[in-house]
């Protein structure tokens, strides 16, 4: 068992990574909860099918009680009315403020989840039990909950720290493999952004990572949780040191919303923004040009990822509608070198669009 803490001035807690975790959840959570407690479990159907009588059978041996609420799945159902109507569900079903959330799934569920936990009964407490690698590294710890509108990316959310993680490597097993490759273009963020040994493993072990190898998934995870977690800590509401997790995400934001959330996964959105970012980095001469290339050639080792079609004036104007966009200025992260960012107030536009026209180019030159 790894426990990874993460100490923020709200709440202090851990990460508890582990291959069959799943199947002694309630026992983990005995630590936290009282025999009795009535759980509210919120998953996907995919999710539900493979893992959701498990961990309610898990749960009900260690003397809980566990309801099951279904949502419908994809980054389109990531909205207000989704959390409405798991509320309504939660109330019906006799939640008061002594009721728990569980979080089984992706990062839309946990996103979902945490904002519904964070303002049900004016907050009660959550558990994130992540199924995709994505949510497993990333979403799934330091408390950033949302939901998407119109005009953009998670900018109606809270943040509202989880009472544990709970991560189970074993479930990737069943993770469509779309979703996973997604995943890990997260884990190379971790790598550019502050720990280099991630991006050089990644680097060398792409048929290792690529085949699911167990020890170099768990090393991935286990690394990333810690660097997350160390931002985290430092950092929890994104005023300064957070925002370099950002990395790759400014233009990958604005390619989701751009393209209604159907063309990309998370994952391959922040990919093709990590790649505008190194040319971006590079046009601007903050990024020498062997490390924007390393960032580019395994980005693209680990593809393939879908067309960039978006037209490269609405992507930047997208940008403007963007929570990273400040007093009309659009903040980007920047490589220096790999394990080494720097926070860029102001990226002229034509950068901007310059680096869009380069993705829409490259992904398909392929």
């Amino acid at each position: 068992m790894i426990r990874v803490p993460v100490q923020t001035a709200s709440r202090s807690y851990d990460v508890l990574i582990e291959n069959g975790l799943l199947r002694s959840a309630g026992d983990y959570l005995r630590e936290f909860f009282p025999e009795g407690q009535k759980f509210f479990l919120i998953t996907v159907p995919p999710v539900k099918k493979h893992w959701g009588s498990l961990v309610v059978g898990a749960l009900a041996s260690a003397g809980f009680s566990c309801v099951q609420l279904e949502m419908s799945d994809g980054e389109r159902r990531k909205v207000l009315g989704t959390v409405e109507d798991l509320a309504s569900k939660m109330a019906k079903a006799g939640a008061d403020r002594k009721a728990a959330v569980v979080a089984l799934g992706g990062g839309v569920v946990g996103d979902v989840s945490g904002l519904l936990a964070s303002i049900y009964m004016r907050g009660v407490p959550i558990v994130q039990v992540p199924t995709t690698l994505l949510a497993q590294i990333d979403s799934a710890v330091g408390g950033k909950t949302g939901v998407n509108l119109r005009e953009g990316k998670n900018l109606v959310g809270t943040f509202y720290q989880p009472s544990v993680v709970l991560t189970d490597p074993g479930v990737l097993a069943t993770l469509p493999e779309r979703e996973f490759r997604s995943g890990l273009y997260e884990a190379m963020k971790y790598g550019i952004i502050q720990n280099p040994r991630i991006f050089d493993f990644m680097e060398e072990n792409r048929e290792r990572i690529l085949h699911r190898d167990p020890v170099a998934l768990d090393w991935i995870i286990t690394e990333s949780v810690r660097v997350k977690a160390a931002v985290v800590s430092a950092d929890e509401r994104e005023s300064d040191l957070r925002r370099i997790l950002n990395f790759g995400h400014t233009i990958g934001h604005a390619l989701e919303a751009e393209t209604g959330y159907r063309t990309f996964l998370h994952g391959e959105a922040v990919a093709w923004g990590m790649v505008a970012a190194s040319m971006i980095g590079a046009g601007l001469q903050m990024t020498d040009a062997r490390t924007a290339q390393r960032i580019i050639a395994t980005v693209l080792a680990y593809a393939p990822l879908p067309k960039v079609l978006a037209r490269s004036k609405s992507v930047a104007k997208r940008l403007k509608n963007d929570k990273k966009t400040m007093d009309g200025h659009t903040h980007f992260v920047l490589p220096l070198e790999i394990g080494k960012v720097q926070i860029v107030p102001d990226v002229p536009e034509r950068a901007v669009i310059q680096s869009v026209e380069e993705l829409r180019y490259l992904s398909q030159a392929g």
